[in-house]
């Protein structure tokens, strides 16, 4: 595992300077946001790897009509454009429609998309943290030895879907990371999160198990104060006919002891297909006891292989 270290305001750049030459050199910014009363949830994720020169990725916008990339409200995910020359990720327009500026480091970010004037969406929207941004130290976890780290924070703007304006004013999810990241990496494994308000939620990263999935990684933020995790664990209950995940248990157990206990219902969900493994990407609302009412996600991650084989024995 790489040393982890805080984030630091020069980390909102590139890290281009310090990849070595791999071929599999990547780094990632990645925003979540929705909109818990339409069951709408969304993504803007952007994948460079600078060796090649290539940006991947755009933006989803998903809801409860749909799952499939080609049937929910919007789906954009390019493969291999080029990278702009003479822009930084503090300030940059990507070819995929994404565009990201810095407003304060570590901090806030303005967040934009343009669809190349078809009309089906486009946003405007700003992300100011909650809270720091927490560094994976967990060797254990799917994200290996890339430098990884992930913040809650205040998701608040306008998108524009299919010409009706829409306002967003949610707790969402961003992380960065940058290391080595090849196409056949990923194994079975979940990343999950929720947040109630500023200072309550909790983020798990779950390798799979036979019977429940373990916690690998994460944290629990309680009281404004965030504490990573000792132990936990997941399980929950999949749709028969498709595999995909209709209920989700959380048992978590920060540093300090203190636990919650989160019983979530996926509202709606969508597939993305990443290269060699799927993600089936749910908003999930979370009940969690006493410390109420949250809303986050469960990206359910599996390599094909494995997904294929349990939905061939499901059908016998």
């Amino acid at each position: 595992m790489s040393e982890q270290r805080p984030f630091r305001p020069e980390d909102d750049s590139f890290h281009f300077d310090v990849m070595d030459d791999d071929w599999w050199a990547t780094e990632t910014a990645w925003f979540s946001f929705h909109h818990p009363e339409r069951k709408l949830g969304g993504w803007f994720y952007s994948m460079f790897r600078p060796n090649i020169g290539i940006v991947s990725g755009g933006a989803w916008i998903w809801d409860e009509t749909a799952h499939l990339p080609w049937e929910v409200p919007f789906s954009s995910n390019y493969t291999a454009l080029p990278i702009p020359k003479d822009q930084d990720l503090t300030d940059i327009k990507l070819p995929t429609g994404v565009s990201m500026r810095m407003l304060e480091p570590c901090t806030s970010y303005a967040l934009g998309y343009d669809d190349n004037r078809r009309g089906l969406f486009s946003a405007d929207l700003r992300f100011d943290a909650v809270m720091p941004p927490e560094p994976l130290t967990a060797a254990g976890s799917t994200f290996g030895s890339a430098h990884h780290y992930d913040q809650f924070g205040r998701v608040h703007g306008e998108i524009v879907l299919h010409g009706e304006r829409i306002a967003i004013d949610c707790l969402g999810m961003r992380d960065r990371t940058w290391g080595r990241r090849p196409e056949n990496r990923p194994r079975q494994a979940g990343y999950i999160t929720g947040m109630a308000d500023p200072d309550t939620g909790f983020l798990a990263v779950t390798n799979s198990g036979e019977e429940r999935d373990e916690a690998a990684y994460g944290f629990l933020r309680r009281d404004g104060r965030t504490v990573p995790l000792a132990s936990g664990w997941r399980t929950g209950e999949r749709d028969a006919a498709t595999g995909v995940s209709t209920s989700v248990e959380m048992h978590l157990t920060d540093q300090e002891g203190r636990e919650l206990v989160a019983n979530g219902e996926a509202v709606s969900r969508i597939i993305i297909n990443r290269h060699t493994f799927i993600d089936i990407n749910s908003l999930i609302r979370w009940d969690c006891g006493g410390d109420g009412i949250a809303w986050g996600e469960e990206q359910d991650m599996w390599p094909m292989h494995r997904f294929e084989k349990m939905m061939r024995a499901k059908r016998g």
